[in-house]
């Protein structure tokens, strides 16, 4: 699987590293980074695009990806990609993964949510986008915080067909 990563904003951007983390080894990652994302991130020696660089890659159509998942994902970006808005490498990779008719995750991060931003959410999610924001899941008999974040991130693989076993699934030694 190929699978471009977005982190936008700047609360949340852990959570969005961790997922990049967990990634088996056999899915090929491409990172954007926010220049908010950056900047909580303190960007150490990882290889990313900046979000400026509308000229990278995955930037095209042509450029083969199976999925691309914003973690976190603003309300600011969110709407924007709603609205059709391609002004950064984050938005406008969005914008190709959509008329592509490829698989697009956002996780957005903020509550409580208004309005404009359901509406929003409403929009993209009629047009296939995945909303799915890192909700725990208290049945998954979590005990930390790391247990939690495994939960969700476990959440969002499953969503975008990733193997893994980051949590406790829900009465499965019952299949």
């Amino acid at each position: 699987m190929r699978l471009v990563v977005a982190a936008t904003g700047a609360s949340g951007v852990e959570l969005g590293l961790k997922f990049v983390q967990k990634l088996p080894e056999s899915v090929t990652r491409y990172l954007i980074l926010s220049q908010n994302a950056r900047r909580v991130l303190k960007e150490e020696s990882k290889s990313a695009y900046s979000d400026e660089d509308i000229a990278a890659p995955m930037a095209s159509g042509s450029f083969p990806t199976d999925a691309m998942a914003i973690v976190p994902c603003s309300m600011n970006t969110l709407a924007k990609i709603a609205c059709g808005i391609a002004d950064n490498l984050t938005t406008r990779t969005a914008a190709v993964i959509i008329k592509e008719r490829r698989t697009l995750l956002l996780a957005p991060r903020e509550m409580p949510l208004s309005a404009i931003a359901l509406e929003n959410m409403l929009k993209l999610s009629r047009l296939g986008v995945i909303i799915a924001p890192p909700v725990i899941g208290y049945y998954s008999d979590h005990s930390n915080i790391e247990e939690m974040e495994s939960f969700i991130i476990g959440k969002w693989f499953d969503l975008l067909g990733i193997e893994h076993s980051l949590y406790k699934r829900w009465r499965i030694e019952e299949l």
